[in-house]
């Protein structure tokens, strides 16, 4: 059985991490470097670096800042925000980064996801996917949350595998940041739906969350930000718990 990856997430804003509430509401969090550093060296699988105000500002994810992770980080990291091009990919990968999540730019333009499943392959490329549920439909929100588009979620992620995307990050805009749980009913639609890995996100609150997220939801990962950065839970003591329920964690 393959293992089940824990995944912190790090929304980053104007250098530092950041966490809010239904993508508002934003907190700092502490610096982006240090607790990559820490989450690694507590046994996390793999990490995330967001750049949250990216697309919205119009500017590039900082490379000089994935150079900074690279150096003091030792497992896999991906990085996104404002990727709109096979050129925006090349310096993450020199500088560092093992993958790219792609978001605003391929419901933009969906051919990019063709374009860098092959420049780079697809086990590079993340295709996220942040959905809320609008009259009884996942609807596709871009642009850190704050456009809804005409994407649905099924279709939508369906399409992003077909295109090449090796991966989908699917978050919960209506779970995230609530800790109440992970959107349940969609992740295992997706996992029914899709042959390639799918990442949980938003809603993590607490150990049984991660538990449903990979019992009930067939999540091949599971991601949470405030959980970890605020120190609510170890990744350990969470790894622990999931391989004592029987699922299969690296420990």
């Amino acid at each position: 059985m393959l293992t089940k990856r824990i995944i912190p997430c790090l929304d980053i804003k104007n250098g530092r991490t950041v966490k809010g509430v239904n993508f508002i509401n934003i907190r700092d969090a502490g610096d982006p470097v240090e607790l990559g550093a820490s989450y690694a060296a507590q046994g996390a699988d793999e990490l995330v670096f967001l750049d949250i105000s990216a697309t919205n500002e119009n500017r590039k994810t900082f490379v000089e800042l994935v150079k900074q992770i690279a150096a003091h980080v030792n497992i896999p990291f991906t990085v996104g925000g404002g990727i709109s091009s096979v050129a925006d990919v090349a310096p993450l990968l020199e500088a560092g980064a093992d993958k790219v999540s792609i978001n605003s730019a391929a419901v933009r333009n969906p051919q990019l996801i063709d374009e860098l499943a092959k420049a780079f392959g697809s086990q590079f490329v993340v295709l996220a996917a942040d959905a809320r549920k609008i009259q009884n439909q996942w609807i596709i929100h871009t642009h850190g949350g704050s456009k809804p588009t005409e994407k649905k979620l099924f279709s939508w992620t369906k399409e992003g595998q077909e295109r090449g995307a090796g991966e989908i990050l699917f978050t919960s805009m209506d779970n995230d940041g609530t800790k109440q749980g992970f959107a349940i009913d969609p992740l295992s639609k997706l996992h029914e739906l899709l042959k390639i890995p799918v990442i949980a996100s938003g809603g993590a609150g607490n150990t049984q969350h991660f538990l449903e997220a990979f019992v009930l939801g067939k999540a091949d990962a599971a991601l949470a930000a405030s959980l970890f950065h605020f120190g609510e839970l170890s990744i350990p003591d969470l790894k622990n718990y999931l391989n004592t329920n029987q699922v299969t964690v690296r420990l």
